[in-house]
């Protein structure tokens, strides 16, 4: 399980922020903090490894304790705020936050972030070294928080199955996409669908047998398609 810590001041949003994580398969509540001086206490303490990060503190700038918390714990920083202004943003960047989350927002936009992190987690605890797709994923991960999936698609199936084309040595039915992922294969083309319709994956045709063709699915560029 992953734990968070949640600093916010606000007794009230800290609570539904605790509903939001609690929501979010594989996560848990470490503790709430609703001071800077308590979350540098609680973080030594607990060693979570999330925090949901306000930046309005009743007693320090949220900002100005980022670098403590992540070097006493090693924990990453979620930025949950209402401030939109530039400065804080850059700020936010430049200490090291993984996202930048700007209040009101939904449930659904929330729970993207999260899962975003156990996905970059998993990527960077998988092995001591990583290969240049794996990279590849980790960094994208930061960029591809997606709230613009279509309804009905998560980001958590889709990078299964974009990692699956991506490490396979051929090109993929939908049908084996959704033996190698364990999803149903009107899932499976759903995604590599959307993957491909997002320039992210390509798709091409045999018919070495009579009746329907079948389709193969590849990651955009590869080469293992004849």
């Amino acid at each position: 399980m992953i734990s968070v810590l949640i600093v916010e001041d606000d007794f009230r949003v800290a609570g539904l922020h605790r509903e939001f994580v609690e929501r979010c398969k594989g996560f848990q509540i470490a503790g709430v903090a609703l001071t800077a001086s308590q979350a540098i206490t609680m973080n030594r303490e607990l060693v979570p490894d999330l925090i949901l990060l306000d930046l309005y503190l009743p007693d320090e700038h949220g900002i100005d304790i980022v670098a403590t918390l992540r070097s006493d714990s090693g924990a990453d920083v979620i930025v949950i705020t209402a401030a939109r202004d530039v400065p804080n943003i850059r700020a936010a960047m430049q200490h090291g936050a993984l996202f930048y989350l700007v209040k009101p927002f939904r449930f659904a936009a929330f729970r993207e972030r999260l899962e975003a992190f156990a996905r970059l987690r998993a990527t960077l605890i998988r092995s001591p070294e990583l290969s240049q797709t794996d990279i590849d994923n980790a960094f994208g991960t930061l960029r591809t928080a997606r709230p613009d999936l279509p309804k009905g698609l998560s980001a958590q199936t889709l990078y299964a199955i974009e990692r699956t084309l991506q490490e396979a040595d051929q090109s993929l039915s939908s049908e084996a996409v959704a033996h190698l992922t364990g999803v149903s294969r009107v899932t499976a083309r759903r995604y590599l669908i959307f993957l491909v319709e997002s320039g992210r994956a390509e798709v091409h045709s045999e018919y070495g047998t009579p009746g329907r063709p079948m389709h193969l699915y590849a990651p955009l560029g590869d080469s293992n398609q004849d």
